[in-house]
This record gives structure tokens, C-alpha cells and sequence, in this order.
């Protein structure tokens, strides 16, 4: 089965993360507009620094750049961002790792599939619909009705596979 979308291009030696962030924040300023919420410059922060790389960050990996960049650096403050972020579908929280990993489509209701390389901590979010339709078939077939769907798949990215 193979998926119909997946983000790989941060195993691009020529990506450039700032697009990702300039695109996030984007994505994140219309949201909250259609939403009527707010993009604080605390939200703003913990969005982009997340966005700096794709590997997924826990809230106390966050605290040393909130505070250099001046904002109360107590771990509520950074829960409560993230927290908001997540409401809004602006990140994915990876329950395997208690960390955050910025959402690549948050423009539309979607599952959380995510490949998580063991090496270097690189993580991609891919769509399938097949996947989909074959779990909620299986739920359905039990008599399971899904509410979400997160799964998350450990293994070894191309770049660290190369590197065996």
C-alpha cells in the first residue's frame, strides 16, 4: 500500500526550513481569522519553533528559546500554546514521544500518520485514504466507532538508511 502523500522534502539536502515556517505561519494567521481566534506572539513563537526542523519537539525542548526570546518561560505557558495550536490543527501531538510536530495540511480534518526515523529523529506526515478507509472498516466490522485516528510508524528515514 502505498501512501498518496507524504512529506519527504525535509530529506532534501537543498530544504530550506524557512519556507516551512513562512508557510506554517501563514496557514496559522488564516485559521485563526476563519476561526475568530487569536495568534498571539507567545503562539507565534511556539508555532516557528517547532517548524524549525521536522523532528518533533516536547514542550520542555521549547522552554530555553521562549525565554531567550523574553516570554515567561514557565512550562504552563508552553503547554497552553501548544495546546491552542493543536486545537486549531496547526500540530500533531506524537503520543510515543510526548512531542509536537507541525501539522503539513491543516487546512482540512485529516488522521495523524506519522513516519518517525529511530536515527536521527526526522518525522513525516503522510495521507492515505486507503489506510483510512481500511481502519474504519476493521472498527466498523468490530463494532467500533473511531472518533480519531494517530498512528505512529518507527523505522529508519532514506538518508539514515543510506548511512547502515
Amino acid at each position: 500500500m502505498a501512501p498518496e502523500s507524504v512529506s519527504n522534502i525535509a530529506h532534501q539536502p537543498d530544504h530550506d526550513h524557512s519556507r516551512c515556517i513562512k508557510t506554517a505561519l501563514q496557514q496559522a494567521q488564516t485559521l485563526c481569522q476563519a476561526n475568530g481566534q487569536r495568534l498571539t506572539k507567545i503562539r507565534e513563537l511556539v508555532l516557528k519553533l517547532i517548524w524549525q526542523s521536522h523532528k518533533p519537539l516536547g514542550a520542555y525542548d521549547l522552554l530555553p528559546a521562549i525565554a531567550k526570546a523574553g516570554f515567561n518561560s514557565a512550562p504552563p505557558t508552553v503547554y497552553r500554546a501548544l495546546d491552542f495550536l493543536q486545537e486549531q490543527g496547526l500540530v500533531h501531538r506524537l503520543a510515543t514521544l510526548n512531542a509536537f510536530i507541525g501539522c503539513s495540511h491543516p487546512d482540512h480534518n485529516h488522521s495523524g500518520y506519522f513516519l518517525i526515523c529511530q536515527s536521527c529523529g526526522t518525522t513525516a506526515e503522510l495521507e492515505s485514504s486507503e489506510l483510512h478507509n481500511s481502519i474504519q472498516n476493521v472498527a466498523s466490522d468490530a463494532g467500533f466507532s473511531v472518533d480519531q485516528e494517530s498512528i505512529e510508524i518507527l523505522g529508519r528515514c532514506p538518508n539514515c538508511q543510506e548511512q547502515l
